[in-house]
């Protein structure tokens, strides 16, 4: 049986908005990860056959086929093509499910899979919005007969899922901030423990995640004002907004054979599944059920999960669900403290969860996501 190895995974520390990288170009986010992915691999970057990269928002200086301009921007061959995925939040991570699915076919032996997102210089959003000039002034769903028909005319919102997640499921805002004081300090115990050093490759003088704030309490939380009247949610409960990248190289075993090349982890399971696209969030929750039927495993056979905190309510309500081991679920903290570069933070995630498990001993990793239009990816690795 063919297999899809990991041989190595690199990112950028994660900007705050309006942080230190938040003045860097996409195109240059991207090349910086890829030019290290280069470095430390030592592999010809002759060889690589595609470079599969997401993002969000494709406009401006994200346009153009974004994963093509970054490799250009690094100076690498002009002959390795590139190609831009958009899965929403789940982007980056659909880029290494189709990395794996290139190798696992035979097609290619050496690709690269990654992300990228300046949220400093294209607001989140701003896709469905640049069009206003053009008379579409209200997002992709409205004027769609199908849509309206099936959905109804209502409010398609990451916020309004979040809430209802939070409602559906009975958790609390004291629940929810409790998560989030936990996701921060999990950071900056993982900062301060030199976790992330191995992952990074520092650029425009940043070396470390910009997100996690030392001054944050349970008090402060309390205090802020909901993000809708009567509401749960808060922007402290919920991910930041955030500039980075991060690249795998993913290879076949021909590749690792003719390269000289030693694979970190390879890839065990690839999965993707909807739910409602409405409550929009939700939808890891049957997405891990779906991958852990596929693969015959067990919860409680993974070491280490990374699920995207794009709201607490989404994590909370899949540990429920799912029964998860909490002190197993982002034990380096996650998108509420480190932020969430919506198109590279799939990788970033990849990335943090190889070397979690490298520096643990952990065997099997599970990453997860939620997307907008009720998606999520689920990618299942074993260490080597």
């Amino acid at each position: 049986m063919a297999e899809a190895y990991i041989i190595d995974a690199v990112r950028t520390p994660v900007g705050r908005r309006g942080g230190g990288l938040s003045g860097v170009h996409p195109a240059d986010l991207g090349a910086h990860v890829l030019k290290a992915l280069m470095e430390r691999t030592g592999v010809d970057p002759a060889a690589v056959e595609d470079v599969v990269f997401g993002c969000v928002d494709t406009i401006g200086p994200q346009a153009g086929d974004i994963a093509r301009t970054c490799w250009l921007a690094a100076g690498l061959p002009e002959h390795v093509p590139g190609v831009t995925v958009d899965r929403q939040c789940g982007s980056s991570q659909q880029a290494v499910h189709f990395a794996a699915q290139a190798v696992l076919s035979g097609t290619q032996d050496l690709v690269v899979a990654g992300g990228v997102q300046n949220m400093s210089q294209i607001p989140i959003g701003s896709a469905m919005t640049a069009a206003a000039p053009l008379g579409f002034t209200e997002g992709p769903f409205v004027g769609s007969k199908g849509w309206v028909a099936r959905y109804g005319d209502g409010e398609v919102s990451q916020f309004a899922g979040a809430e209802q997640i939070a409602r559906e499921w009975g958790i609390t805002r004291e629940q929810m901030e409790e998560f989030a004081y936990q996701s921060h300090q999990r950071a900056i115990a993982a900062i301060d423990g030199g976790h992330f050093v191995k992952e990074i490759a520092p650029l425009e003088g940043v070396s470390e995640d910009e997100g996690p704030r030392r001054d944050t309490s349970l008090e402060k939380m309390a205090a802020l004002k909901p993000l809708t009247e009567g509401g749960l949610l808060t922007a402290a409960v919920s991910s930041q907004i955030s500039d980075g990248a991060a690249a795998l190289l993913i290879a076949s075993e021909r590749a690792v054979r003719d390269h000289g090349l030693t694979p970190r982890a390879r890839i065990h399971h690839i999965s993707a599944r909807g739910e409602d696209p409405i409550r929009m969030l939700s939808a890891p929750i049957p997405a891990t059920a779906y991958a852990l039927e596929k693969t015959g495993m067990t919860i409680d056979q993974i070491d280490a999960v990374e699920i995207n905190e794009a709201f607490a309510s989404v994590v909370l309500a899949w540990l429920q669900d799912t029964g998860a081991d909490p002190a197993k679920v982002n034990p380096n903290g996650g998108a509420i403290a480190l932020g969430h570069p919506l198109g590279a933070t799939g990788a970033r995630l990849m990335t943090t969860l190889l070397h979690h498990l490298e520096r643990t001993g952990g065997r099997y990793g599970l990453q997860t996501m939620c997307e907008g239009g009720g998606q999520a990816n689920v990618t299942i690795i074993e260490r080597l």
